[in-house]
């Protein structure tokens, strides 16, 4: 049985989203605000500390989305083989390790964050903005990982295409993930109105 009766037993994200929109729309775009917005992190460094995030909390869904994300704007598909595991095999840019690492440890035992985490970061070269901007991300999908878990959003394996169409057409819109909202939230109403209607006759 899913965690909501209401819903169905494996629901897709766009079913929990219509059934429960409130705090959504802003929650969205702050995913633009973090992912998409002016940072000295690329989009796709934010998307793979997303994925990455994502990954070591065992979320599919999200790890798929944004594995997709960070693929559509540049990152190498191998890189995802043994990211999880081990970052430095994956390839990833030496000067970016650290902020792996600070995003591992934030969502792995956050409360043993030290001063020396943050050293290590700007040692590799980055300031303060893109140290805020990884603790962001990071936050942002360990809350995500958690509504997907709590609600019984599942990763769809026959979307995947589908996503990925959406993701590349979105490729160069500043705001991807409030526009989603949006769409699902039209969708939401017009699912409404039908039944709506349905009622009338």
């Amino acid at each position: 049985m899913s965690k909501f009766p209401s819903l169905s037993a494996h629901p897709e994200m766009v079913e929990v989203l219509t059934a429960h929109p409130e705090g959504f729309g802003p929650l969205f775009e702050y995913h633009d605000a973090i992912l998409r917005g002016p940072s000295p992190l690329s989009v796709a460094e934010r998307e793979l500390i997303a994925a990455y995030v994502s990954g070591l909390n065992q979320c599919q869904f999200c790890f798929d989305t944004h594995r997709i994300s960070a693929e559509t704007h540049g990152v190498d598909l191998e890189t995802f083989d043994t990211l999880i595991a081990d970052p430095a095999a994956a390839g990833i840019e030496e000067r970016l390790l650290p902020l792996l690492a600070y995003a591992r440890k934030l969502t792995l035992t956050p409360t043993s964050m030290s001063d020396a985490d943050a050293a290590a970061v700007y040692a590799a070269g980055w300031d303060e903005k893109a140290l805020f901007h990884t603790i962001s991300v990071t936050g942002l999908f360990n809350l995500m990982t958690r509504l997907v878990a709590g609600t019984g959003i599942t990763a769809n394996p026959t979307a995947q295409q589908s996503i990925r169409e959406r993701i590349a057409k979105d490729r160069n819109n500043p705001s991807p993930y409030a526009d989603f909202a949006k769409r699902i939230r039209a969708a939401g109403e017009r699912a409404i109105l039908g039944d709506a209607m349905v009622g009338r006759e």
